[in-house]
């Protein structure tokens, strides 16, 4: 995150205790940075452990939030020490009965402050799991179990997931999208009730236009564009699981190299203007979607100063979901845009919320 969010914002809980950006999609459009460094915004710790994939020498992740830092040194303690079934079932991502001894054996090794956080949340671990208490998946949370009842039965949703045609699936949106879908979509995705309940209000000061009617033009991307049965994203949100599409970094084939991989895993507990001040010089950066949250004159301060710490040919990749923001026409001299790049990856981007995906290169 930003020094200027940092300002407006509360950071003291966990924000995402999970990741809702398409790992495969990033780790793509970065491509392979063998002997690189990477530099990725913190949050859950997903996608910094997905870059690994990438062969770098360093991936540095950065947040300010002291809650999102422990959460991504849960995963860092947890990855060498717990099987693949049994990281799943620590995250909540697998049916458990033992997540207290998992809980416990993750936390054996770690600093003070890390087991001092997780085990104040141990009641929460052991019923949820660590991956589902997050301000944001709790709000989807309320949507699944309280108010989609009111809409569709649980058959009609387990439907989704049903292999389709594409025509077969756009005929299945038009019955889906019935008179109190749409009403839900208007009381549950607006502004208030996601910043009540989901981000953090100061999240929306520079949003203009409807969250809920956003949210709607983007169902079509999720439910006919592309296949349900292979999004992990939209199945949690609507039955609470991934199914058998995991995201990247928590598909069994990784799990090895991950593993072997964490001591090149750097974590900053900052924003990432303090990285970018540090004398860093990078080659790929995961900025997720935080210019949405800046004004345009502190957006065209980041931007520059992380293009101040990047090797030429560095990528930056980040997302707008609903804030346009792109190179500053200020810095379009010092930077490459790659719509070839980023076309193509956000037209099969399964964190469906987001509009548009940029990927730019550093000249």
């Amino acid at each position: 995150m930003s020094t200027e969010i940092a300002a407006k914002a509360g950071f003291e809980a966990i924000r995402y205790a999970q990741l809702w950006e398409d790992a495969d999609v990033l780790v793509e459009a970065l491509g392979p940075r063998p002997g690189g460094t990477l530099v990725s915004i913190g949050s859950a710790g997903d996608n910094a452990l997905a870059m690994l994939l990438c062969d770098p020498a360093e991936v540095v992740t950065v947040d300010l939030s002291a809650a999102q830092v422990a959460c991504i040194r849960l995963r860092v303690a947890a990855w060498p020490v717990l099987s693949h079934g049994e990281l799943l079932e620590l995250l909540g991502f697998a049916p458990s009965q033992r997540r207290g001894e998992l809980l416990d054996r993750a936390l054996a090794d770690v600093d003070a402050d890390t087991a001092a956080f997780w085990q104040t949340l141990r009641t929460q671990v052991i019923a949820e799991g660590a991956g589902a208490l997050g301000k944001f998946e709790r709000y989807f949370g309320v949507f699944r179990r309280w108010l989609l009842p009111l809409t569709h039965s649980r058959r009609t949703v387990e439907a989704i997931f049903e292999p389709r045609s594409q025509a077969e699936r756009a005929a299945f949106l038009k019955r889906w999208n019935n008179l109190r879908w749409r009403s839900l979509l208007k009381l549950f995705f607006s502004r208030a009730a996601m910043g009540a309940f989901g981000r953090d209000p100061a999240f929306f000061d520079h949003v203009e236009g409807s969250v809920s009617d956003h949210v709607a033009r983007r169902i079509e991307h999720a439910f006919v564009a592309n296949d349900p049965v292979e999004n992990p994203y939209l199945r949690w949100i609507m039955t609470g699981t991934h199914g058998p599409t995991l995201p990247l970094p928590f598909r069994p084939e990784h799990h090895a190299t991950i593993a072997a991989r964490l001591d090149r895993l750097r974590i900053v507990h900052g924003t990432i203007e303090d990285a970018a001040a540090g004398g860093l010089k990078a080659d790929g950066w995961n900025l997720s979607d935080i210019f949405e949250y800046m004004s345009p004159p502190a957006f065209a301060a980041a931007y520059e100063g992380i293009l101040n710490a990047s090797n030429p040919g560095a990528r930056l990749v980040y997302w707008n979901m609903m804030v346009p923001r792109s190179v500053p026409e200020t810095l379009s001299d010092r930077v490459q845009p790659r719509p070839d790049v980023a076309g193509p990856l956000a037209a099969r981007d399964k964190a469906f919320f987001y509009r548009a995906l940029l990927v730019e290169d550093a000249r």
